[in-house]
């Protein structure tokens, strides 16, 4: 199989192995002498909740079943209509917070509140839940909190520390959902699409109690120059958090986490060992700016290349950020393509592809792009500049012209980045 071709097929194998299909059925509980009652946010939340109910169908059909799951827009589970009866589907905004989320919000509070000790809550959590489910701390606007995301998000900050703000700013986020629901036992299922799959960083940990405190979210905002309204301000010097940390409620809860980074890069492994190809895990928990890593990377895969006598595979996952200094288009996957195709130079035998794996690279249609060597010099032909493209941000125009870009449209998972590069031995 040619190389673009099968990078493309790896990269389908690794999001396979973390779909919720895959995963929720493993793990049903048995259900409580009362209510079950399943809420849940995120890219994969939708799917989750499908498998979820399709199992609990299946298997125990008498047991009461309610709920609801917020998703992104678009990411709801198509054919799945006429199954869904028990668990209702919203969908809003992601990145940027919006009304509908807001809503969803409130309505995930209502219901789980006055639920007794012999009811369950099942929480369905992935990666993207956090912007989806934007309920803010009372005294806080919706659209401050919009503001404040607005510029963590332009610069550059990772995710723990996005993520670490939004806890402190909601009335939903940082445990806040579980004590709502205790003294009912609430069992967190997670996606998780953080570097490192602490369960309290995915989606803000709605579900979980939360060790920061208010000061570090403040001094994440100092740090990153950003302009704070005072109300914000106000909130975040007049709680200490300590009082959902140490909530009775969360000693007979608990916490799973599905599937990861590492459990998608460790499919792709197998697929490729399979075919006597060699492989390299760098780190399923990579961050740093996406396109410094594509260069770092990118000499990495020149000063292997004359050493082969085998293919090699370069496998990496995590969560990059990108610095925006330009008005282009872009994600950190193509961002990061960018950085390592200028590096690369048309490096004879060496192929590249970089997805996210919910099938969205930042706020675009594509989940990421892939190049090989002959795409050098199509690009010089064609006049397009890498580093002109890099100053603007605009990474999704240049593979764009390139016909380059891969487009799945939402995959309903999401473990983030999946990048893979293939160093072929180089011919005598």
């Amino acid at each position: 199989m040619a190389p673009r071709a099968w990078l493309r097929q790896l990269a389908d194998t690794a999001v396979a192995a973390v779909h919720p299909d895959a995963l929720l059925p493993e793990v049903l509980p048995e259900p409580p002498p009362g209510r079950t009652v399943v809420v849940g946010a995120g890219k994969a939340a939708a799917a989750m909740a499908a498998a979820l109910e399709r199992a609990w169908q299946e298997r125990q059909p008498a047991a009461p079943l309610s709920g609801l799951v917020v998703t992104r827009h678009g990411h709801g589970v198509r054919g799945h209509e006429a199954s869904r009866r028990c668990i209702e589907v919203l969908e809003a905004s992601h990145p940027m917070p919006d009304e509908l989320g807001e809503q969803a919000a409130r309505r995930m509070l209502e219901a789980v509140s006055g639920l007794g000790e012999e009811d369950l809550v099942i929480a369905l959590i992935s990666g993207g839940g956090s912007a989806l489910m934007s309920l803010p701390a009372p005294g806080i606007s919706l659209a401050e909190k919009q503001a404040i995301n607005r510029e963590l998000l332009r610069c550059g900050a990772p995710i723990r520390e996005i993520n670490t703000v939004r806890r402190h700013l909601s009335a939903i986020k940082g445990g806040r959902l579980a004590v709502a629901a205790h003294p009912a036992r609430v069992l967190t299922w997670l996606i998780s699409d953080v570097p490192g799959d602490d369960p309290t960083l995915v989606a803000s940990g709605p579900t979980l109690p939360d060790a920061s405190t208010p000061a570090d979210a403040l001094a994440i905002l100092e740090r990153h120059a950003i302009a704070l309204p005072d109300a914000i301000r106000h909130h975040l010097l007049g709680d200490d958090g300590s009082a959902v940390l140490h909530a009775p409620g969360f000693a007979r809860d608990a916490t799973r986490v599905l599937a990861r980074a590492r459990d998608a890069l460790q499919a792709a492994r197998a697929a490729a060992e399979r075919c006597g190809i060699e492989v390299r895990l760098l780190g399923d928990d990579l961050e740093g700016e996406a396109r410094e890593l594509g260069r770092a990377q990118g000499r990495m895969a020149l000063g292997v290349r004359d050493t082969l006598e085998r293919p090699l595979l370069l496998l990496s996952g995590g969560e990059t950020s990108v610095t925006v200094r330009g008005a282009g288009r872009g994600g950190r996957n193509v961002e990061y393509l960018l950085g390592l195709f200028e590096t690369l130079k048309g490096a004879e035998g060496i192929h590249a592809l970089a997805i996210d794996t919910d099938g969205i690279d930042g706020s675009e249609d594509n989940a990421g792009a892939l190049f090989g060597p002959g795409d050098w010099g199509r690009a010089r032909e064609a006049g397009l500049d890498p580093i002109a493209y890099l100053s603007r941000n605009d990474a999704y125009t240049f593979f764009e012209a390139l016909d380059d870009l891969i487009v799945t449209g939402p995959t309903c998972t999401n473990v983030n980045d999946f990048r893979a590069i293939l160093v072929l031995p180089r011919t005598p």
